[in-house]
């Protein structure tokens, strides 16, 4: 059973400074030390997917889960092509991520330009908090959200990524599956006092092909709003002997139609890391 956990702040020595690199450097480096890569996790096996639900059983197969460890963290590259609104030419980003999922951590961050400036993204999702920082030159913070919304909001990313690149992972007992039909499962994640419910969807490959939740609020203007929030994928490969998503989307459902605002694809994935690296 996973012991009971108590949020606690980010760390004020790791908010400040005018760099979000130097920042995101620094707490990298600080969730290595409180999470360091332990020995191999046992291995994946066919009995320990017999509580999920059909879909969800077929889909950790069909990724090549079975017989691998566990994974204890991940290191992830992805490309994206980024929409600020409907219609706008999209701004070119590269991404590095790092999550862990002892106690769960989500290290994202964002390099791209706008307008000719450099722009840096930083999430930071650490001890049940979240922290989203959106700054362009090095000087004007355009985003800088925490507390309790956006904390629940990334929990569902969190969830998301499991999902979508570590199936290996999808056995934690923080995730609560139930049955819908042969395609389609709910799950609820409890993460310390963040709970978050989402609903998957496979195809007739076994492929994760959409993710949804009602739980990650759209950041409109500063405000958080209310809104569905999917992942639908569009294309799915092998990486390193899995079956993974390749390219996938996101997006808010909108009253007046979906909006996409990140196309992401998959550069590199490794499990299992020692420690940050350069991209």
């Amino acid at each position: 059973m996973t012991p009971p956990v108590i949020a606690t702040p980010e760390p004020a020595d790791l908010r400040t400074g005018r760099s979000l690199q130097a920042r995101y450097d620094r707490v990298v480096a600080a969730v290595f030390a409180d999470q360091p890569l332990g020995p191999p996790a046992a291995l994946l096996t066919p009995g320990d997917l017999a509580p999920l639900p059909a879909p969800v059983r077929r889909y950790v197969e069909r990724s090549g889960a079975v017989g691998r460890p566990r994974p204890q963290n991940m290191r992830v590259v992805f490309d994206a092509d980024m929409y600020r609104n409907p219609g706008q030419a999209p701004m070119r980003a590269t991404s590095v991520q790092y999550s862990f999922f002892g106690r769960p951590a989500r290290l994202f961050l964002m390099r791209a330009r706008m307008f000719g400036l450099p722009v840096r993204a930083l999430h930071v999702y650490r001890r049940e908090q979240a922290t989203f920082t959106v700054r362009v030159a090095s000087l004007l913070n355009i985003v800088d959200l925490e507390g309790d919304e956006i904390s629940a909001g990334e929990t569902v990313t969190v969830l998301n990524d499991l999902c979508l690149m570590a199936p290996g992972a999808m056995v934690d007992p923080r995730l609560r599956w139930d049955p819908i039909d042969d395609r389609t499962a709910a799950v609820t994640f409890v993460n310390g006092p963040q709970r978050v419910a989402a609903t998957l969807v496979f195809n007739d490959r076994d492929e994760l092909v959409d993710f949804w939740s009602d739980d990650r609020p759209e950041n409109v203007g500063g405000r958080l709003v209310p809104a569905r929030w999917s992942t639908p994928v569009s294309e799915c490969r092998d990486v390193n002997g899995l079956h993974l998503v390749h390219r996938g989307s996101a997006v808010y459902a909108r009253p007046d139609g979906p909006f996409t605002y990140g196309v992401f694809t998959l550069r590199s994935l490794l499990y299992d890391v020692a420690g940050p690296s350069p991209v």
